[in-house]
């Protein structure tokens, strides 16, 4: 009689030990299927979180660099070239691959930008160590944050759509400058004529609207006409500047790009990229896409003051020497001195 209980004491017992360990196993198979609960390094918290405030906040806003300012479009050969081959600097450019920070081409001195835009996503009160965290109080604290409009940084460049864009073409345009659209887009004609009023102060030439450039536009800084009367097209080479002068007063202001003094092959024989200053006028004009006799490039609708040299339109105008001696123009900026401001054969140029 006493061997039976004993008996199936001893099997409850086994089967309350078989349970519990069944449970121990069971439960170390759920924490290794849930990653063990490790938590992720501490270089990657900042990210693990769903809020867009959060994910930048590991990032060092002063070390993050501005991407590059695009050049002018470069869908057209932009090279330019002589055409006839005199020795008087008779080529003009191929494309150089330089692109304006305008039309391309762009620029330095933005890293302020990466710290304004960042500045107003760190309003959530927590430290970085919380982004790891998994009680969603990273995500509740920025809720307030989320639809505050981030400020804007105190210059213009390159990309930006604002109202402001818009007051600023209008101002150039006002002044002279070569600007045909008051659309509120910072494009390439937009930097263009911000590199020509830079190039005009003397200011850096960075296509980037700052205190100083804002300045001189506020200011109503134009060049000055070297020429008092008729209608002449000057071309100041230290300055970099196509001006469109009537009777003594500026017209237009355009951006230019012309020889960089360096010294090239065509064709077996060693030019140099100069563009030669004096007192010209246009003597020959194709009104099309010209291809240079030299193999250095096509130029756009090109007039011809001296020997191979002309003023010619260019899809790559920079804010600095790039040619090799002619003098680019952005394309649109040609077309305007064709069919709007005319400059036909016999009209002066006065390159200084």
């Amino acid at each position: 009689m006493h061997g039976r209980p004993t008996h199936g004491v001893g099997r409850n017992v086994g089967r309350k030990i078989m349970g519990t360990l069944g449970a121990v196993a069971l439960a170390a198979g759920l924490l290794s299927a849930c990653g063990d609960g490790q938590e992720p390094p501490a270089d990657t918290a900042a990210t693990s979180s769903p809020s867009p405030e959060e994910s930048t906040r590991s990032q060092d806003p002063g070390a993050e660099e501005p991407e590059a300012s695009p050049s002018e479009p470069s869908a057209e050969a932009s090279g330019d070239g002589a055409d006839e081959g005199t020795g008087d600097g008779a080529s003009d450019d191929a494309d150089d691959g330089t692109a304006a920070p305008d039309d391309a081409e762009g620029d330095a001195g933005d890293a302020g930008d990466v710290e304004g835009k960042n500045d107003g996503k760190r309003d959530d009160g927590s430290s970085e160590g919380d982004d790891g965290e998994s009680d969603g109080k990273g995500e509740n604290d920025d809720k307030g944050s989320k639809d505050e409009e981030p400020e804007k940084p105190d210059y213009i460049e390159l990309g930006e759509d604002s109202d402001r864009v818009g007051k600023l073409q209008q101002r150039l345009k006002d002044l002279g400058y070569f600007v045909t659209s008051v659309d509120n887009a910072y494009g390439a004609e937009t930097q263009q004529a911000v590199f020509a009023l830079q190039k005009a102060g003397g200011l850096y030439r960075d296509g980037v609207v700052g205190d100083a450039t804002q300045k001189a536009a506020d200011d109503g800084l134009v060049p000055q006409a070297q020429t008092s009367s008729g209608k002449v097209l000057e071309i100041d080479i230290d300055r970099q500047l196509v001006l469109a002068v009537e009777n003594g007063k500026v017209v237009k202001v355009i951006n230019a790009s012309s020889g960089n003094g360096e010294t090239y092959e065509a064709q077996g024989t060693t030019y140099t990229a100069y563009t030669p200053r004096g007192s010209f006028a246009v003597y020959r004009e194709v009104n099309a896409m010209h291809s240079s006799t030299l193999e250095l490039g096509d130029m756009w609708r090109p007039k011809f003051f001296t020997g191979g040299i002309a003023v010619h339109g260019s899809s790559s105008v920079p804010a600095f020497p790039a040619s090799h001696g002619c003098v680019r123009v952005s394309n649109s900026a040609m077309d305007w001195i064709w069919d709007t401001w005319g400059a036909p054969s016999g009209t002066p140029v006065v390159v200084y």
